[in-house]
């Protein structure tokens, strides 16, 4: 492949949002590293994609200690693109995130949120990507057995150590949340961004998580804004081949693709083409037109499907009647 030099046009078309109360914008898209970039995948095509990403304005790059498959492999790869392609003041332009929380190693010390995993995962995680520091360093997932101040105390001394920059929580509950601010507030190193899962499908983040935040001058990332796949094309006449709910081992199951699910993404798609765009387009612009959403975070495996969830820029405006109508159909 050849040496990679960044479109000099990158910062004028994207849009970028602050998040929350902070210093910093994000892109109103970013791209989440999740699928389609650990050890099983292509690696040229994984590096392709981050480099089409950058070049359209993306700088926000997510990942978190266990994405792969194997597990570490999406960080190793990512921290392999940024050795080849994002050296020098490159690294300056690019917010980087990484999280702990999840199973990552065998043993009583290689999950959740104690204070020991919590700082040993993002050493690893520094190492697999060569980093110095990363920009957000989240707690993945609230532990109910180990007390809030010392998970927050973690994050806390990891930006101390010149670690990470800011810290961030995924998948706290609005109650968990407020809590987590709290600690985080007293400690000096107030909570930047909260990454939930949350599309046209799962709404559970409008029943007070979205006011904690807003309330707390926090910033909100939605993960899997997608449904794993369902709010695009991919599904509007069942289950293809080769598809994630076609395979045994993916999160989205056969069984969640109902009848009554099937109707619902075609009335949405059939809106999404009145407005002149995909259902995955309309879908990414029906979760930006709250200002309390920083950004979505979406997974590409090409970059044609990159291009494709970057056109949801191009009209995030919804009328009344539209909003409407798209509601009678998710309720």
């Amino acid at each position: 492949m050849s040496a990679y030099v960044p479109a000099s046009d990158r910062y004028d078309a994207m849009l970028y949002n602050r998040c929350g109360k902070s210093g910093i914008r994000l892109p109103a898209v970013s791209l989440g590293l999740w699928h389609n970039f650990g050890s099983i995948d292509n690696f040229e095509n994984g590096r392709q994609i981050v480099r089409r990403a950058f070049d359209k304005g993306i700088t926000h790059f997510d990942l978190a200690n266990n994405y792969g498959p194997l597990p570490g492999s999406a960080e190793e790869n990512f921290g392999a693109i940024l050795q080849k392609d994002f050296t020098g003041y490159l690294r300056d332009e690019l917010v980087i995130s990484t999280k702990a929380g999840y199973l990552m190693w065998p043993g009583p010390y290689g999950e959740w949120g104690s204070r020991k995993y919590v700082l040993s995962s993002l050493d690893q995680s520094l190492r697999r990507m060569k980093l110095d520091y990363v920009d957000i360093f989240y707690s993945h997932r609230p532990d109910p057995e180990t007390p809030i101040e010392e998970t927050m105390g973690a994050l806390d001394t990891a930006v101390r150590q010149g670690k990470a920059l800011y810290v961030g929580l995924s998948n706290y509950s609005a109650e968990e949340t407020k809590a987590a601010l709290a600690v985080l507030k007293q400690l000096g190193t107030p909570c930047l961004i909260h990454q939930p899962k949350y599309s046209m499908f799962e709404r559970w983040v409008e029943g007070g998580l979205l006011d904690v935040l807003e309330a707390n001058g926090v910033g909100c990332i939605p993960f899997s804004p997608l449904a794993q796949g369902l709010l695009t094309d991919r599904y509007l006449k069942g289950i293809p081949e080769g598809s994630r709910a076609s395979k045994p081992s993916g999160f989205l199951k056969a069984e969640q693709i109902t009848p009554a699910t099937l109707d619902k993404i075609q009335r949405l798609h059939a809106i999404a083409q009145k407005r002149g765009q995909s259902l995955a387009q309309m879908a990414l612009a029906w979760l930006l037109k709250d200002k309390r959403i920083t950004s979505v975070l979406i997974g590409a495996s090409s970059v044609g499907q990159l291009d494709n969830n970057l056109g949801a820029l191009d009209k995030v405006q919804f009328d009344a009647a539209e909003l409407q109508e798209i509601e009678s159909i998710l309720k």
